[in-house]
Order: structure tokens, then sequence, then C-alpha cells
């Protein structure tokens, strides 16, 4: 299985904090979607393991208690597992998720403010330490037609202020996917390019004990050396193409044709106006076509 090279493995080695701290984490609370689940990252007999795991076990002894539910978007995670993770007291709470909030077409970044900062700020008062996260270019990952990738990116990049805004109000830790090194590589990426595969969960995971460290609590360095997962062959990557690939691509790209259309046509209609005011402005004025006709 593809993992780390050498040049990533070094600069991630200078960059993480090492524990000096004696405060150890009790309870590590995962708020998310299918990244937080683990997709990308199957392991033998275990389904998939994830960052979360890996993370927990450089947090040791914490308990981990994972909420995150395929699919999930912000508001389900504020509806459906908040609730849940402050019951639990976590000592650490991360959250991931919104990322399945920018392929829809109701995207709405007011929402999702209101939604991820009821979520920080309850977990901030119950007294965890709140991580976040910013997204990369997932256009760079997985390939998408220019206007869809467009549309994408935009959206990503607003995501991202929202969860700017939100973490400057709550102090919140973020790790920054777009600045940790060899996220854009191929092998940091499972067969469907939406998901980390083993390594790139394994940065995740890095990253997330890196902010831990830097909160003054015990984590320990994340291997990025591959171990225990399961090798995905040529076979399963042409399979999954066909079975899940195509069918996902077909259903969000009809949820976002008609954000796309209205898009262009907005923009043809501006286009449109916009020219028909340079044509008003360099028509003669009726005294001067007048003393023209005289």
């Amino acid at each position: 299985m593809p993992c780390s090279t050498g040049i990533i493995q070094r600069v991630l080695m200078d960059r993480t904090a090492r524990a000096g701290s004696s405060r150890t984490v009790g309870t590590l609370v995962v708020l998310g979607d299918s990244v937080g689940v683990g997709l990308g990252d199957p392991v033998p007999d275990r389904g998939w393991r994830g960052f979360a795991p890996l993370l927990a076990e450089a947090l040791a002894p914490a308990r981990l208690i994972n909420l995150s539910v395929n699919g999930a978007r912000l508001g389900s995670v504020r509806r459906d597992q908040l609730p849940a993770a402050l019951r639990s007291r976590p000592d650490v709470a991360i959250v991931v998720a919104g990322m399945n909030d920018t392929m829809r077409s109701d995207f709405d970044p007011n929402r999702l403010h209101a939604d991820l900062d009821k979520i920080v700020s309850s977990l901030t008062q119950a007294g965890a330490v709140v991580l976040t996260i910013r997204y990369h270019d997932h256009g760079r990952v997985f390939r998408l037609p220019g206007a869809l990738h467009r549309i994408l990116l935009a959206r990503i990049s607003e995501l991202n202020s929202v969860f700017d805004v939100v973490a400057r109000r709550h102090s919140t830790g973020v790790v920054d996917l777009a600045q940790e090194p060899g996220i854009y590589h191929k092998s940091a990426w499972a067969v469907d390019r939406l998901h980390p595969s083993e390594l790139g969960h394994r940065i995740l995971a890095r990253a997330f004990a890196q902010r831990v460290a830097e909160a003054g609590m015990v984590a320990e360095e994340v291997s990025l050396a591959c171990s225990g997962g399961l090798e995905v062959t040529r076979t399963q990557r042409v399979a999954w193409l066909i079975v899940k690939g195509v069918p996902w691509l077909l259903r969000r790209g009809t949820d976002l044709v008609p954000h796309l259309a209205a898009t262009m046509l907005r923009a043809a209609f501006a286009e449109q106006i916009a020219a028909g005011r340079a044509l008003l402005d360099e028509e003669p004025e009726p005294a001067e076509i007048m003393t023209e006709q005289i």
C-alpha cells in the first residue's frame, strides 16, 4: 500500500508538537461525516478505521466516542450528534463536516454559520478543547468539469470563511488541510478520490494530534507508516468506478446542475445588461441628433 514519502515524513515530523504536558485526554469525541467514520481506510474484519482511532491511540488512554455518520451535514451534526457529544463530557471534541453541504443545491453559508457556531459554542461551554478543519481545493483531487469545479471551489471558500469566523470567535484550533504536506498527492486519497486513504487519515490524525499538543495536552506523534489496512487492488478500483463512482457523480451532478444553469443564466443576463448600458452611454443626446439634422 503506498504511503508516506520520505520528504512528507520529515516535513510533518518537524511540524508535530511533542507532548510536554501532564494533562491527559480522558474522552475524545468526533462529530462528523464519512471522513469521521473512516471511509477510505479499510481494515480486516473491522470495516473502516480512519483518523479517529489513530488519534485516540496518540492520546492514550483516551476513550474514543465516534458519533460520525455517513452523509452527515452540519445541520444534522447539530441536531443528531451534538446532544450525545455533550452527554459524554469530552475533553477534546473534533468537528469534521461541511463538505457534503457544498455539494447540495440548498447550500446556505448563513445557515452553516448558525449550525457550526451552535456546535462549537456548546462544546466549548461544556469545557472541551474543540478542533475544527479548513478544506482544500478538492477539485484538484477529484477531477470535475470546469464549471462544476469553479462552483465547488467558491463554496469551499465560503465554508472555510464560516470555519474561520467561528474559530476566531471561540478560539478553537484548526487543521488547514490545504497546508498539510502531501495532501494533494494521489497516495493520500482512496480509490474514490473523495475520502482520505490510510495515509490521508494518518496525515489528518497527525495534524489533530499536533493541535491537541498545542492546547497543552498529552499527544504522541502519529506515524505515517501505513500498517493494518487493506490494500485496494486494481480490480477493486475499476469495480468501484462502475458501481459507486459514476452513480455518485450523476447524483451530485443532478443536484448541482440546476444551480449551475441558474448561475450561467444570471451571468449571461448581467452581461446583456452591461452591454445595453454601454450602448446607451454611446448613443448621442437628442439635442445632438437635432443639430446634426439641421
